[in-house]
């Protein structure tokens, strides 16, 4: 008929609406310009729009200023200053997610799902996650007060922590007796895949015959990392297959990670140990291992971060990190907002709590309670009665976190550590199915518990 097609005319009214919203926008920072009751900095006002609109989307966008971006390169690389907490965001208020092992917030009794409700005497309420991560990081040996909010607990617990250079030990690794191995990754850095390495070659040093003859492989508190790590460190156990495969709105983000069977680990039984605090890549790691029938997982369900975030450096030396797309199984399922189900459920122990030593409840935050929480595209319903279904074992009260794998006599580990005690005694059981395929023994293990 000659005119505009419907495409070119939407486009159209879009650009128009967006050129409308922008002009408010301009008008309204005018305003503010002229007629705030005391001078404000016109950098700062639009900043500030930048961290309002990205806030709108989800919890792990936002814009990165250049300090916090110059920080946030060198944690990667596995050292930085600070407390030791991954935190988070919920209903307005700090929240911890899990401390890193052997941190100065560890030490110090702090517990995951503390709500951190002041710094210094003053209330986070208003704090974005940069503006709390400056407020704890400071110089080494410095002291800062924090006051948490504990569930189960009146009142506010005062807490001084003693800043101190914190070096991700990214591995721990620890011989077990009669073959057996045992490695922790407290989190996705740099050399996590090479650290593997190097700690199963300490384990088959003195391992009989230097061959290992099962593995745990405690994820427990990992809050993640680095993608690459992720998928390296799947590929030491598995030979072929997706690892995990991410999809979004460009292209770019259309991409599959696979095993390969070089360099892949010898078929000896793995059980991985997962909690709440689990989270992204090691939900990536654990879920691999799971859907290739390569490792049993044992624990509570993980965290349920599934989502891919992009980082844009910026001319002015800060960056913007966005989420692109979502990760995906080898069985198609999406770990946002879910996380990976444990094929066997052990309760987690009981912490001890700050004051008095007496054992506390505490409940942990996941990604689904996180306010603008990407929803899972794959949620078909029923999965929640199939994990309360499953074999649930009561466990002693103890604090996992204040357990050295590598200095503590085993004996003591396994009395305080009902996850680990039940992981190794797993382990053993493989031996019960001799001549048998890693994967159809875990099959038989599941369902016996189930």
């Amino acid at each position: 008929v000659g005119g505009r097609s419907l495409p070119e005319v939407n486009a159209r009214e879009n650009v128009q609406g967006l050129y409308e919203e922008l002009k408010t926008f301009t008008d309204v920072l005018a305003l503010v310009e002229r007629d705030y009751v005391r001078p404000v900095e016109s950098q700062e006002l639009v900043k500030g729009a930048i961290k309002g609109m990205l806030a709108t989307l989800d919890p792990h966008s936002g814009y990165l200023d250049p300090d916090f971006y110059k920080d946030l390169q060198v944690q990667t690389k596995g050292e930085f200053g600070g407390l030791g907490i991954e935190i988070t965001i919920k209903d307005g208020l700090l929240v911890v997610v899990s401390p890193m092992e052997s941190s100065p917030a560890a030490k110090a009794g702090i517990l995951p799902g503390d709500a951190i409700v002041k710094i210094e005497g003053k209330y986070t309420k208003e704090y974005s996650l940069v503006d709390a991560v400056k407020k704890l990081r400071g110089p080494k040996g410095s002291p800062i007060k924090i006051s948490v909010q504990r569930e189960g607990i009146d009142g506010l617990i005062d807490v001084v922590i003693i800043r101190d250079k914190i070096t991700v030990t990214s591995v721990r690794s620890r011989y077990l007796n009669d073959g057996y191995g045992y490695i922790r990754l407290n989190q996705f850095v740099e050399k996590s895949a090479d650290d593997i390495k190097s700690g199963l070659a300490k384990i088959r040093s003195v391992a009989p015959n230097g061959k290992i003859k099962g593995l745990v492989l405690d994820l427990r508190n990992n809050p993640g990392g680095l993608l690459t790590q992720a998928v390296r460190i799947s590929d030491m156990f598995l030979e072929d297959g997706v690892i995990v495969y991410t999809d979004g709105r460009v292209e770019t983000q259309k991409q599959k990670f696979f095993a390969h069977a070089r360099g892949t680990e010898p078929s000896y039984p793995i059980v991985v140990i997962v909690n709440g605090g689990s989270a992204s890549a090691a939900e990536i790691v654990s879920g691999a291992l799971k859907d290739h029938g390569r490792g049993l997982i044992l624990g509570t369900q993980t965290f349920g971060k599934g989502s891919v975030q992009t980082i844009t450096p910026l001319d002015n030396g800060g960056a913007l990190t966005l989420t692109t797309a979502l990760y995906y199984t080898k069985s198609g399922r999406s770990l946002q907002a879910k996380g990976v189900e444990p094929d066997i459920i052990v309760e987690e122990t009981k912490p001890k709590d700050i004051k008095g030593g007496k054992h506390v409840e505490y409940s942990r935050y996941r990604e689904a309670d996180l306010p603008g929480a990407i929803k899972n595209p794959s949620v078909s319903g029923g999965s929640d009665d199939k994990i309360k279904e499953m074999n649930k074992i009561e466990s002693e009260e103890t604090d996992i976190i204040s357990i050295n794998p590598e200095t503590v006599d085993l004996n003591e580990w396994y009395r305080r550590d009902v996850q680990m005690s039940k992981a190794v005694e797993l382990l053993k059981t493989f031996n019960i199915f001799t001549g048998q395929k890693i994967e159809d023994i875990t099959k038989k293990l599941i369902e016996q518990s189930s």
